[in-house]
This record gives structure tokens, C-alpha cells and sequence, in this order.
């Protein structure tokens, strides 16, 4: 009685299985025909029967592999059709599956351009701490305690230490080169700076500047104006005006404001150039001689330039936006754009 019960519990369980997962249908086979597997082992325990249910219970052992043997090709059929119909149902004109790539942010990829484009004559690109101390941000530039000019950078000061700032330009940067350089110094320091300043479409309290200083022997005015209608032409193209203004920077003398013509609206007038038609990207001028003697360099033996510009405003006019604060955003919609570029 009890071999009945087992052989019935075996043919239910085989009766009940399905499944159309390969190894599934492969531990099942095993399970039971393998070596070791349970109707296997039937067949060898047929000896210790007694001689008169030797007959029957061979008979079904027999039947028990054979409902076996069809269960499993019958799941291995339908495992096979479902193969076929999965290849029938693919349209293989469809194009494949396209692997969405990343994309250098626009603001880091004009940083690169633009370095490149400097590296080209000659400089090299030197990099600083964003947060910094009065004297390499101000007081060796040219800026004493008290001086007015200070009032032209909204500058983020640390609470605890006023002497500490988040730097509000990268000639920060310059004053470390030259404290650690000996002229002939050639450098362009790009960089994220701050400034206390209210976030429009123009304008923003954190920026990225590129600034570039050149000292050595016999460097004139003619030299920069050179050098800046150059890069114009190099970022640009060669149809790009340049437009030099007089102006003020404590740390040169004399100082000029630089334009280009604005190629977003042609000349016509738009409200990134404030309906002129001329868009200032950059200021520069000759480094101012206290400077380079707080360097320790001799102003009667060298003279140099620096300029300073936004890389926001290069971005803008390259490609053609209009409102400063999408660099800044992180919208996917935005960012998208600039893959292919």
C-alpha cells in the first residue's frame, strides 16, 4: 500500500508541473531520470520486491517514465515555439535600440576651446583655490583697505574670518603665479568665481571667468590688442568686429573695456546687447606697476598685460542664448542640445 501511495504521490507531481523556463524543465528531468533521479532509482529498488507485485510495479514504473519523458517534450516543444514565434513577432527593419550618450556641459566645453586657443601662442593654464584671502584678492591687486574700487565687487565674505572671501575674479590666481614665477610669465587662469549679485538673464552670483596675464620685456598695448583680436577671431570667426573703451581696473593702467559685435542679432539690437549691437566680453589693460612690485618684479625692467572675461558671455554669443541663467539650471531639455555639438 505504501509503494501505491508513492508511485500516485510521483504521477500527481508530474502531472502538475509546467513550466516553459529551459532550466526549469532540465532540473525536472533531472530530478526524476537523471542517475540519481527518483524513477532511476525505482527501476534498481525492483529487486527487493517480492517476486508476485514485481510484475505490476515494473509496469509502473515504466508508465511513470514514459508520462515523464512526455511531459518533458512537451514543455520543450512549447519552450521551442515560443523561440520562434519571439523571432516571427521581431520587425528586423526597426532600427537598434539608440545608447543615449552624455554630453560636455557648454560652459566646459568653451573652457576647453578657449584654453586651447591661448595654448596655441603660448600660455599655459594655472589654476587656484576658490576660497581666498584679502591679499591675493584684492591687496596686491591694488586694492588697500578702504579703497573704493572694492565696491565694484560684491564680494561673499566668511562670517567667522573677514579676511577669508569666496574669490570674486581669478587674478587671484595671477598673484600666485607671479609670487612663485620668475617673468618670463605667460598664463591663463580659468576658474568658478563669486559675486553678491541679484540673478537675471545677464547676470549671476556664480560665474566662471578666464583671465590671462602676460609679463616679460618690452610688452606693449599693441601687443595685447594683438593677442584679444586674435582670440576673436579664433572663437568667433573672422567676421566678428572688435571695439577696445577706455576704462578703470585697479590692477592695470592704463585699462580698457573690449566689445565684440553682437552675433546673436547681427547688429540689430537684442536684449543680451542692450539693443547696441556691441556686446563686452572681456576687460584688460597694461598691469598696473604696483602690482608687479608687490610681486617683487621690477617694473622698470618688465611690463606685461592682463585680461579678465565671463565665460557665461563667450557661451552666450557662441551659442546664440540668450539667458544666462539655463547654464545653470540642469534641464535635461537644455542640456540635450549641445550632444552633437
Amino acid at each position: 500500500m505504501e509503494i501505491n501511495e508513492q508511485l500516485k504521490r510521483i504521477k500527481e507531481e508530474i502531472d502538475t508541473f509546467f513550466s516553459v523556463a529551459a532550466d526549469e524543465v532540465d532540473k525536472f528531468r533531472l530530478k526524476y531520470l537523471g542517475k540519481k533521479g527518483i524513477i532511476t532509482c525505482m527501476f534498481d529498488d525492483i529487486r527487493t520486491i517480492a517476486p508476485e507485485q514485481r510484475k505490476e510495479f515494473g509496469k509502473n514504473v515504466n508508465d511513470l517514465k514514459t508520462q515523464a519523458l512526455s511531459k518533458i517534450e512537451q514543455l520543450n516543444q512549447i519552450i521551442e515555439n515560443n523561440k520562434v514565434q519571439s523571432i516571427d513577432a521581431l520587425d528586423l527593419s526597426r532600427p537598434a535600440n539608440s545608447i543615449a550618450l552624455g554630453s560636455r556641459h557648454p560652459i566646459a566645453k568653451v573652457t576647453h576651446n578657449i584654453c586651447q586657443a591661448f595654448e596655441k601662442i603660448g600660455f599655459t593654464v594655472a589654476e587656484g583655490p576658490e576660497i581666498e584671502d584679502d591679499w591675493h584678492n584684492f591687496e596686491s591687486l591694488n586694492f588697500p583697505p578702504e579703497h573704493p574700487a572694492r565696491d565694484m565687487q560684491d564680494t561673499f565674505f566668511i562670517s567667522e574670518n573677514p579676511d577669508i572671501v569666496l574669490r570674486t575674479h581669478t587674478s587671484s590666481i595671477q598673484v600666485r603665479v607671479m609670487e612663485n614665477n620668475h617673468p618670463p610669465i605667460r598664463v591663463i587662469c580659468p576658474g568658478r568665481v563669486f559675486r553678491n549679485e541679484a540673478i537675471t538673464a545677464r547676470a549671476h552670483c556664480i560665474f566662471h571667468q578666464i583671465e590671462g596675464l602676460y609679463i616679460d620685456k618690452n610688452v606693449s598695448f599693441a601687443d595685447m590688442k594683438q593677442t584679444l583680436l586674435y582670440f576673436v577671431k579664433e572663437m568667433f570667426g573672422s567676421h566678428v568686429s572688435i571695439r577696445l573703451r577706455p576704462s578703470y581696473f585697479p590692477f592695470t593702467e592704463p585699462s580698457a573695456e573690449m566689445d565684440i559685435s553682437c552675433d546673436i542679432c547681427g547688429g540689430k539690437g537684442c536684449n543680451l546687447c542692450k539693443y547696441s549691437g556691441w556686446v563686452e566680453i572681456l576687460g584688460c589693460g597694461m598691469v598696473d606697476p604696483n602690482v608687479l612690485e608687490n610681486m617683487n618684479i621690477n617694473p622698470d625692467e618688465y611690463s606685461g598685460f592682463a585680461f579678465g572675461m565671463g565665460i557665461e558671455r563667450i557661451t552666450q554669443q557662441i551659442y546664440k542664448t540668450k539667458d544666462i541663467r539655463l547654464f545653470f539650471e540642469n534641464d535635461i531639455r537644455f542640456l540635450s542640445q549641445f550632444k552633437a555639438i
